[in-house]
Formats: C-alpha cells, structure tokens, sequence
C-alpha cells in the first residue's frame, strides 16, 4: 500500500531538529508555536500546542519560565519531548520521567539527544512492522497489534515511572511484607 510506504518513509527519516539545528536565537510564544509543529510527525489538523498550553507546563514545572518572553533551545527541545510523550503519559508521570533524568545529571543537550536517540529508535522498530505489500483487509490485524504494543509499552511505562517515584526505604519495606 501507497500510504503505509508513505508512513514508514516517514518514520524511518523525520525526525525532530538536533540541538545545534534548533534556532540559535529566542523566539516569542507565536513563533515558538509556528516553530513547534515541525519537530514531530503529524498526520492530522489542529493545534499541537497552545499559548495555554505551554503556559501551563510552566504552572507544571515540565518547562523553564521564558526570559523575558522569549523562548531559547531549551525551551524547544522541552516542548519537543512534552508533545511528543503528552498522548501516552500524564503530566504527573512526565514530571517523574523529567525528574529522574535530571537525577542523571546531564545537561539539557544531552539529554535532549537521549530524547532523540530513543525516539529514533522507537520510528524505526515500528516502522519496519509497516510492510508496502501489506493489503487493505491485513489493516485491522496490524493496527490491532500496533495498538496491543502501544498497550503493553503504556503498561510497563506507567510501572516503571511508579517505582522511580516510589521512596527507596518505602520500596524496601514492601518487598520484605
């Protein structure tokens, strides 16, 4: 099929800016917003993200305060990995997942390009089960796995987030009851 071609060309090359393409230079929330759509994958209409939005990731502590209204590289690369986990976790377990890689103790490129690097790697995985010879009436049984994957994948994420969040000395407790 055309489309699934189309799609897994698409996984298997877009990807989001690096840290040196991103602009060099602080944008203000309309440009920010123009800029934003561009860093990720997009099939259907309507806005990826707000003004209301990113002022509330900021209420949030998931994005830094602008400077001065103005919006640099961090900015960007934060808001990147915010619309791309927004459909899968919950700002509560986004603030565990951007707390524990703050613990690693890396600065925002590099974890920016961790970002990236398993976003690269989660495309191609999925992309390779998108095979072109694959029919019309094939359709529901992928999209069927593809979503029982998305299913398992949440599952585990959503464990693993809980123990990150979890008090150690409590942890232990537990496992001696």
């Amino acid at each position: 099929m055309k489309e699934l071609e189309e799609l897994r060309q698409r996984m298997t090359q877009e990807r989001p800016a690096t840290w040196e393409q991103l602009p060099d230079l602080a944008l203000y929330m309309d440009q920010l917003i123009s800029y934003m759509p561009r860093q990720l994958i997009r099939f259907e209409g309507g806005d990826t993200l707000t003004s209301a939005m990113v002022n509330n990731y900021i209420k949030d502590n998931l994005l830094p305060r602008a400077e001065g209204k103005r919006y640099g590289r961090e900015h960007l690369a934060w808001l990147t990995a915010i619309c791309a986990l927004k459909s899968v976790i919950s700002m509560r377990e986004m603030s565990t997942l951007f707390a524990g890689l703050g613990e690693m103790g890396a600065p925002v490129p590099e974890r920016y390009a961790h970002f990236r690097e398993q976003l690269d790697k989660a495309l191609k995985k999925v992309a390779k089960e998108l095979e072109p010879d694959t029919r019309r009436d094939d359709l529901p049984a992928l999209a069927l796995g593809l979503a029982l994957e998305s299913y398992a994948s949440k599952l585990a994420c959503q464990r693993v987030l809980e123990i990150m969040g979890e008090d150690p000395e409590q942890a232990e407790s537990k496992k001696k009851k």
